[in-house]
């Protein structure tokens, strides 16, 4: 029994990366190389579907925008961290990946994902709208707990969103 929970304690203390706070996390600059933008190439199991794209842009200072879409835009400002020889992006959400570069390919998040020349456009203009210095500190005073940049339909509780009639039996 003894054996058994070490090997627990162990297996949980082991490669664990956690975040209890975004703005204790120290952000640095970008390695050589890993600047710039990332996307998937083909459908991933991660993403909800095959049709679904996942880019993740990071600039030389180390911010990060996690940005995926498939019938809407789901953005996540970040910035990047180190721990011991790995880069790791954290989110504002502080969600945790591990950043793997082999020459122009990267798995991040489950994913593999390649260098390409500019971000979607759908991205883009998420970044034109939301500069991602700013947005990061805007969602990080907000407690983080909201996805940042959700384009879509209104939320439930929105203003914007009419009631939907319905038929009795």
């Amino acid at each position: 029994m003894k054996k058994v929970l070490m090997v627990l304690v162990l297996l949980g203390l082991s490669g664990c990366v956690q975040v209890d706070k975004y703005s204790e996390v120290v952000k640095m600059p970008a390695p050589p190389g890993l600047a710039g933008y990332w996307q998937t190439q083909g459908p991933q199991n991660k993403l909800v579907s095959p049709q679904a794209i996942a880019s993740l842009i990071v600039t030389p200072q180390g911010d990060t925008l996690d940005c995926r879409q498939w019938q809407r835009v789901i953005a996540l400002p970040g910035k990047l961290m180190a721990r011991g020889a790995r880069e790791y992006n954290v989110t504002v959400k502080r969600e945790v990946y591990a950043l793997e570069r082999d020459a122009d390919t990267l798995k991040y998040a489950g994913m593999t994902l390649e260098r390409v020349a500019r971000p979607t456009a759908e991205c883009a203009a998420w970044l034109e709208k939301h500069p991602l210095q700013a947005a990061a500190t805007n969602s990080s005073a907000a407690g983080g707990a909201a996805v940042v940049g959700t384009d879509g339909p209104p939320a439930q509780n929105s203003p914007e969103r009419k009631p939907v009639a319905t038929q009795g039996p």
